[in-house]
This record gives structure tokens, sequence and C-alpha cells, in this order.
């Protein structure tokens, strides 16, 4: 899996962040891009390997993604929703168009041999149990804060869509969706904690 940077998780109301990001992209500014890399990577990633299932492909994927976002950053329309929301339909369209393509073997992921990495296997071993850690922290949430989630994530979804397409009122959608950020926000906190003192005491 792409490296990451510190273990974060993204809040709804960090739209402001995000859209001073894409100012700083506009004006050409490589460290916005990253910084973009380092907020959303993870959540991408996990969006494209869901459509692909296979490590490599998501991976290329991943870069072409932020590779348009830095090319065509003007195509960016805060009217249609938030970056975040924009980088998610670039995923879905990129991961979907690799698909269609037929440059992809259906694999099982659960099981399958890792792939070759140029990694250390302290490394390879750390970002396995972060991906660990995001899916259970995912699957520890109610049914009804994680469907929101997720949906809001994966298919770049506003509040207000997703009151529409659940038929909730949006200040239940609001509420659901702070509290499941605030749990995994907490999940996700413990259990680098964890990896970090396991490290420490290697």
């Amino acid at each position: 899996m792409p490296r990451f940077a510190a273990m974060a998780t993204i809040a709804p109301d960090d739209r402001g962040v995000d859209l001073h990001l894409i100012e700083r992209v506009v004006a050409r500014d490589p460290a916005a891009i990253a910084t973009l890399y380092d907020r959303h990577g993870r959540t991408l990633y996990s969006l494209i390997s869901r459509i692909l299932h296979d490590r490599g492909e998501s991976e290329e994927v991943l870069q072409e993604v932020f590779l348009i976002a830095w090319t065509r950053v003007e195509t960016y329309d805060r009217e249609l929703g938030s970056p975040m929301s924009w980088l998610i339909r670039i995923a879905r369209n990129r991961a979907i168009d690799r698909l269609r393509a037929g440059r992809t073997r259906a694999k099982a992921i659960v099981g399958a041999p890792p792939a070759a990495s140029a990694e250390s296997p302290e490394v390879s071993a750390l970002q396995a149990e972060r991906r660990f850690a995001v899916s259970r922290a995912l699957e520890s949430l109610p049914a009804e804060q994680r469907d929101l989630i997720e949906t809001a994530y994966f298919m770049g979804l506003s509040q207000s869509e997703l009151a529409a397409r659940f038929q909730l009122p949006l200040g239940t959608v609001k509420t659901r969706i702070r509290s499941g950020m605030r749990t995994l926000r907490d999940a996700l906190q413990h259990a680098h904690d964890s990896a970090d003192r396991r490290r420490h005491r290697a």
C-alpha cells in the first residue's frame, strides 16, 4: 500500500482546510498536493481497492488521481461539492475505467499472497496493521453510522444527499456522522498509539 503520513481522520468540517489547499495547488504549490495526499490518500486507496481488488493497480490509480488533481485542478467547482468529494469522484471514475479496460484480474484480498515490495518487513507489517485497524474501526460502528460514513466518503455524497438517499432528517444524518467520526478517530488513535508502543518495545 502507498506510504501515508501520520494516521489522520478527516472530519466533515475540514472542508475549509481542503479549500485552502486547493487554492495553493492552483498557485502551483507542490507541498499542497502532497498534503492533500497525506490527508486523503488512505480513504481514496480504500475506495479504489474495493473496486479493483488489486494492490498494484490500486496504487497506480491512486497516483493517477493526484496527478489529475495537480494538472486539472481548475476543473474543481466548489459549488458541486467539497474537495474530498471531487477527489472521490476522480478516484471512482479512474478505478471503474481501469476495471472496464480489462487491466485487472479478480483477486480475493483475504489470503492473497502479498505483492512484491521493496519495503522492509517492519514497514509492510505496520501498513498491514493500519489497514486492519481502519477496517476494524469501521466494522465496530453501528450500521446506521457506518452506512452513512462509507456512502459519504466512498461515493462523495453531501449530507443533504445522504438525507435524501436514506430518507432521514438532515439533523439525524449530521448527528450520526459526527458520532461515528468521533468513534473512528478515537479507535484509530488508540490503534496508532498501541502500534507505537509495540515498536518502541521491540
